[in-house]
């Protein structure tokens, strides 16, 4: 089962059943083919361990769930950006929350920064264009 509805903003639903789900790292999912950039999710690179942390996290968050997502109609690089939700939950609250990720106040607008905890406040490095 998949769909498309186009409106003012693009929404991308499917659930997330064997390979329509991939995790890039812990702020881009790729939902059936689609690549999806979480907005105002800054979440650190895989080349760190943090960054592979976040993303063994978002793999094991997402197992099993249904995925949907609200675009924007943006793209950066090859990907669309979008907030997504996980059984009806957002995905970005959810790993800001988990301590996997900051939020970036540019493109949120500061709709997480009340989820980052102290200790990913003082561990991950904030993204220069978040600030």
């Amino acid at each position: 089962m998949k769909y498309l509805i186009f409106t003012t903003s693009v929404f991308l639903a499917v659930p997330a059943f064997a390979n329509s789900l991939h995790v890039r790292d812990a702020d881009t999912i790729v939902v059936d083919g689609t690549p999806v950039r979480l907005n105002g999710v800054d979440a650190p690179e895989l080349g760190t361990r943090s960054g592979q942390n976040a993303k063994r996290w978002m793999i094991n968050y997402l197992r099993g769930k249904s995925i949907s997502c609200q675009l924007n109609g943006e793209r950066t690089h090859d990907r669309w950006v979008g907030v997504c939700y996980a059984d009806g939950q957002d995905i970005g609250a959810a790993v800001i929350a988990a301590g996997h990720a900051l939020d970036c106040r540019r493109y949120s607008g500061g709709r997480y920064r009340h989820l980052e905890t102290s200790a990913a406040k003082s561990r991950l490095k904030r993204a220069g264009y978040c600030r």
